[in-house]
């Protein structure tokens, strides 16, 4: 996207990504594209892990998934378990506004990078930690993923079709789910400090994401007491609201209101279920959902499912086809609204990567770095940091970084 000439909303705030693989990554990668700055400090050498053991590997060392998270970040090597290395790393706290860390609860404290230690150094940081269960309970310290957190949070339970093996959500949900509650922290944090001048610390984890997400299946089992259960495609407030099989393939639609429904029977000609006490309110529907779609595919099994979609859309009743990535990312819709863009990488070339999923009208977002080459900022970020050559050579020569 074109600048504006304004400053991106963040262009102040200095961020520190010490964090792997998804959850901080994304985190910081939002941070980032609003316009932060963010260095992202990683192990000399080897570098975030993602960065070899996460999915392909492109024409360079590093991983599609590696790059597809770490956009407008700039990359610092530092051991922090050396001396020189917190030494420099502690330059880098007394400067930045944010540090995103991702460590299992107490492996800050052990490299003397928690906010206990930090605060000090810098009162008006905000410091975020995301880990799989959080920092405090009988959990905290157990390693936290997201198949973790899916399987512990209830998540598994509801996917998928009765009675079969359990299945989790393949969009990792808990990790970016962490990622993205862990950005409206922070930036509450940032808009409070203002008004106190202090920073303060954020604690946030794939467990509490994945159940903070889990609004329609919480909401069944107090109002009802019943155990959710998978339920396919299907909703748990309204039916039909699911995917149908037609003459070729499946497509869904969403009729779940009297209107739609009314609209629905009329464009496939039953205004028998309109007159059926099986399907006369939502309520009657949702208990009978099984025989109710199985009425509704024998209607649409004389067409194709985009015969279907058109006619239904005609009428007002949301309907659509299902794609899969290839035909997504491919549609009018996706190069209407720029979700796939392309960026220059110096070692990849042009890559393509996904748009920004919101839209600024006045400093709409901007890609100024492709995800970083490991250590590929060191120098320039300390000497901003006010560390001089001299400063940076000895620090080199002291083990802080390798290059």
């Amino acid at each position: 996207m074109a600048s504006h000439g304004k400053p991106l909303p963040l262009s102040r705030l200095k961020v520190l990504d010490v964090s792997q693989v998804m959850a901080g990554p994304f985190c910081c990668m939002l941070l980032g594209d609003m316009g932060a700055d963010v260095i992202k400090v990683e192990p000399p050498g080897v570098g975030d892990q993602t960065r070899r053991a996460m999915g392909f590997v492109l024409k360079g060392a590093d991983s599609g998934g590696f790059i597809a998270l770490n956009r407008n970040k700039r990359s610092v090597e530092l051991n922090l378990k050396s001396d020189a290395g917190r030494e420099a790393f502690y330059e880098l706290v007394r400067g930045a506004d944010i540090l995103v860390e991702n460590n299992r609860p107490g492996v800050a404290a052990r490299l003397k990078i928690d906010y206990a230690t930090l605060k000090d150094i810098n009162p008006r940081l905000v410091y975020a930690s995301i880990s799989g269960f959080g920092q405090t309970g009988p959990w905290s310290a157990r390693p936290g993923l997201d198949l973790i957190a899916q399987a512990m949070t209830g998540v598994m339970s509801v996917m998928g079709y009765p009675d079969m093996a359990p299945v989790k959500a393949s969009v990792p949900v808990a990790d970016l789910g962490a990622g993205l509650f862990a950005v409206y922290g922070i930036l509450s944090a940032i808009i409070g400090r203002e008004q106190t001048g202090e920073g303060q610390y954020i604690d946030a984890s794939l467990f509490d994401s994945a159940l903070g997400l889990s609004i329609w299946e919480t909401a069944e089992y107090w109002g009802t007491g019943d155990i959710p259960l998978p339920i396919a495609s299907a909703n748990r407030m309204s039916a039909p609201y699911q995917a149908v099989r037609a003459a070729d393939r499946h497509f869904v639609i969403g009729a779940a209101n009297p209107k739609l429904w009314q609209s629905l029977c009329e464009v496939i000609g039953r205004p028998d279920l309109l007159a059926d006490p099986r399907f006369a309110g939502n309520s009657e529907r949702m208990r009978h959902r099984a025989a109710l779609i199985a009425e509704l595919e024998q209607s649409f099994a004389a067409r194709t499912a985009e015969e279907w979609v058109a006619a239904l859309l005609a009428a007002g009743v949301p309907a659509a086809p299902i794609y899969n990535y290839a035909e997504a990312l491919v549609s009018e819709q996706a190069q209407a609204r720029e979700m796939v863009m392309e960026i220059d990488h110096p070692v990849e070339g042009t890559i393509k990567s996904l748009g920004f999923p919101v839209k600024l009208s006045g400093t709409p977002q901007q890609v100024r770095y492709p995800a970083p080459l490991l250590g590929q900022h060191t120098e320039q970020v300390l000497g901003e940091f006010g560390l001089g050559h001299d400063a940076v050579a000895a620090l080199r020569e002291r083990g802080a970084f390798s290059r």
